[in-house]
């Protein structure tokens, strides 16, 4: 054998081990998050929930906690950061090691709108944070005092809105919530205008509502189905913004029924990690949550105050996310809304 076939020879296996070298590199990555998969989770998981306790998103997410424990076989603790309207929280998650054992609910105001109402936020939700999955929606729901209010329904509120221009005023929670956004959605799309009047919390608002200090507000479905069922002589619902009409309120209309488009709002919520957790975690998660959203038990819960379940794969979560970000950037700008 000559020294030049020796070379050709001694190339052609060099070659064919850089090619193999380079393969093993590519897919390490790959088989390094499947791996990983397999194993997680290897530890404690630590939910963050960007709000104080007792609020509807902490005891959701203690719940679905309880389960991932149950079917993940680790435990699951959940840990409040509240503060700056979720952005304390939610930077915490976005920061935090992406291996799936720091995880978090995210909603509307982190995800979308903070960033465009506040001069600065801490954290970019949409290159810090990957959606996992939606848990729920809450649907907003649009009040008149029953006792003095002269409105039987939507068209007839509409109507006497465009024949009194610049009468009507509205309460909120707060300036920048989701109460304001929806009562300016509802302004640009039913063609009408009413003075907005911010309040320090819900409980106000409703109270200078059914003082009659205020023509209408919107409000979420579990806040007010106590006052409907108690004392459904004080408040009357008009609409509810919502894709299909409430199980818990079937004789309320969609403002869709009643010719009001875009006016489909809810404060939803779900669960996010940090931007890099591999997918096969986030799938293996997402599996799980499904998993508990399907139990009778979690079901009764979410609907029976008059919310959605939420659902699906992570791509769904993602696309609502984006979807909403977008509708209300454009809305905020548009009115030159301002938080508190």
């Amino acid at each position: 054998m000559t020294t030049w076939t020796l070379i050709s020879m001694n190339k052609h296996v060099l070659g064919r081990s850089l090619l193999t070298l380079c393969a093993c590199a590519v897919l390490s990555p790959i088989a390094n998050a499947q791996d990983g998969a397999k194993v997680y989770p290897s530890k404690t998981i630590t939910m963050i929930v960007p709000y104080a306790a007792g609020g509807s998103s902490d005891v959701r997410a203690r719940q679905i906690a309880q389960k991932l424990a149950v079917y993940l076989g680790q435990p699951v603790i959940v840990e409040n950061k509240p503060g700056a309207n979720g952005n304390i929280g939610t930077n915490a998650i976005a920061k935090a090691v992406p291996d799936g054992h720091t995880i978090g609910i995210g909603n509307l105001a982190p995800l979308t709108v903070n960033k465009v109402l506040m001069a600065t936020t801490p954290f970019d939700a949409e290159t810090e944070l990957v959606p996992v999955s939606l848990i729920e929606k809450g649907p907003l729901i649009l009040l008149v005092n029953a006792e003095k209010s002269p409105y039987k329904n939507l068209s007839e509120m509409i109507a006497g809105m465009k024949a009194a221009p610049g009468k009507a005023s509205y309460a909120s929670a707060g300036s920048g919530g989701s109460f304001h956004l929806a009562g300016e959605m509802f302004k640009s799309s039913a063609g009408v205008f009413a003075t907005h009047i911010p309040y320090r919390g819900g409980g106000p608002a409703t109270n200078d509502l059914l003082a009659g200090q205020v023509d209408f507000m919107f409000d979420m479905v579990p806040a007010a189905m106590g006052y409907l069922k108690a004392t459904p002589q004080k408040l009357r619902p008009l609409a509810v913004a919502n894709e299909k009409r409430l199980p818990s309120l079937p004789d309320v209309p969609t403002f869709a029924e009643l010719g009001v488009k875009d006016m489909a709002i809810s404060n939803w919520f779900g669960v996010v990690a940090p931007k890099g957790t591999p997918k096969p975690i986030v799938d293996k998660l997402n599996s799980a949550i499904n998993k508990a959203l399907q139990e009778p038990d979690m079901v009764q819960r979410i609907t029976a105050p008059g919310n959605v379940v939420g659902g699906g794969d992570a791509k769904v979560f993602a696309d609502l996310v984006a979807s909403e970000r977008q509708r209300w950037t454009k809305l905020i700008k548009e009115k030159d809304i301002k938080a508190e």
